[in-house]
């Protein structure tokens, strides 16, 4: 079994449907990854240790989903000097998101944390793919196959709609 380079945590099960799609296209690139549920507010010192940890393992990335107050992202960042990309989580008490992107994107001056869009954790795993390609070619490569074939799907689309409005459409 490879070791993982990318973590993605959450701060609840209920996160769980939002964060798979960054295990999804890490798994379809091929990058070995973890993935776990730890809280910042009720298991802080899971949380601490973790995040103390991570480099050690061979954590190369960490994607940190969280909703409501959205603490997660940031105070594993604080605890250690890999990348952490946040994930803001619309949940059951969230104000429509914001509370979450907010409080991921406002980090203090020394605490960087990346923030992708609301609910966006495929982006997160790519993002993460994007910072562990300098490093490896074969992400390279995976990337690159990756972006072919979604230019792909869009030219189909292209296609499609030409045909069913041929008069209509501007190529």
């Amino acid at each position: 079994m490879n070791i993982a380079l990318v973590g993605i945590i959450m701060g609840s099960e209920s996160d769980l449907h939002i964060m798979e799609p960054a295990a999804d296209i890490l798994k379809e690139l091929n990058i070995p990854y973890e993935l776990t549920i730890i809280s910042a507010h009720r298991t802080p010192e899971r949380m601490a240790e973790y995040a103390k940890t991570a480099y050690q393992r061979g954590i190369k990335v960490i994607i940190a989903g969280a909703g409501g107050a959205a603490h997660l992202p940031g105070m594993v960042a604080s605890h250690t000097t890999l990348p952490v990309i946040g994930v803001p989580v619309k949940s059951s008490n969230s104000i429509d998101g914001w509370d979450s992107i907010l409080s991921i994107l406002q980090m203090p001056n020394g605490i960087p944390v990346a923030t992708v869009a609301l609910n966006a954790a495929k982006n997160a795993g790519l993002l993460a793919a994007r910072m562990l390609s300098p490093f490896s070619e074969e992400i390279t490569k995976s990337l690159n196959q990756f972006q072919k074939l979604n230019e792909i799907k869009v030219l189909q689309a292209v296609e499609k709609v030409k045909k069913r409005y041929p008069n209509d459409f501007d190529s």
